[in-house]
């Protein structure tokens, strides 16, 4: 890696701030994925405690529990339950106050430009999960943008699973715009929902994305996956990516419930994607 982009990774592991989240001010290494060895982890919350592959500063104490009744597989799986105003954070130009309980990966795991990742994991919300027009994030890949006063600072995840009125949505998100690259209306409650997702974040025409939903694939995108890295919109070059899945919507009142289990992110070989 040059110097240029471990300055920069630097700073974004020491500050960790971003759009659509709270900033600290933490330690944490260097550099990600070091000697270059690949990511490859996997969590099947089976233990009782959350495992060190997850960030504790996007959900409230007591909002993320691991439990044992509703599993995808082996004997355990992370409960999420968002009351209104966890986590919460005032909407920025005239934007809508937002309230979350997400599970975010560890500063090691963080994604490069360029480089390819698979993720997978399993998700099931409750047979009497709300449905409510509300806008809601179950799960969303955010580019760097690194402090409050950058023209990046209140932009879209540059790709989002949503779930919002019964639909099931895959998005991507530009400076404030969105684009929607599938959307359908189903029953998704009360049965285990598998997502894989594989993804090449970058500013050129090189991106692409793949997503699957129980093993059917659904989005097959090819392009720009990532904001330009510029002054004019405040990313730095090159640009990093970092993962949440849970609950994030704008404030209502009514709580929301959804399960995780079977999480893995690998990353991808050379002819893979």
């Amino acid at each position: 890696m040059k110097l240029a982009g471990v300055a920069i990774l630097a700073i974004f592991l020491l500050l960790f701030c971003a759009p659509e989240a709270k900033c600290q001010t933490a330690r944490a290494p260097a550099v990600a994925d070091p000697a270059g060895k690949g990511v490859d982890v996997y969590d099947g919350f089976e233990s009782a405690q959350l495992s060190a592959l997850w960030e504790t500063s996007r959900f409230n104490p007591g909002a993320v529990t691991m439990q044992s009744e509703i599993v995808r597989a082996g004997h355990g799986a992370a409960k999420i339950t968002l009351h209104s105003h966890d986590t919460f954070e005032a909407g920025k130009n005239g934007n809508a106050d937002s309230e979350r309980d997400e599970l975010m990966e560890a500063r090691s795991l963080i994604a490069q430009e360029g480089a390819a990742y698979e993720y997978s994991f399993s998700m099931y919300f409750p047979k009497d999960f709300p449905i409510v027009p509300t806008r809601l994030v179950i799960a969303q890949w955010k580019q760097y943008c690194g402090e409050d006063s950058l023209p990046c600072n209140d932009d879209s995840p540059v790709l989002a699973l949503r779930y919002i009125g019964g639909e099931l949505l895959v998005t991507q998100g530009f400076g404030k715009g969105r684009i929607v690259l599938f959307q359908a209306k189903d029953e998704y409650r009360g049965r285990w929902l598998d997502f894989k997702v594989r993804a090449r974040f970058s500013s050129r025409p090189d991106g692409k994305v793949r997503v699957w939903l129980d093993g059917k694939q659904i989005v097959d995108f090819q392009g720009i996956t990532a904001n330009a890295e510029n002054q004019t919109t405040g990313y730095p070059s090159p640009s990093h990516f970092y993962f949440k899945m849970g609950l994030y919507r704008n404030v209502m009142a009514e709580p929301m419930t959804v399960y995780i289990d079977e999480y893995r992110k690998r990353k991808l070989g050379p002819g893979e994607f």
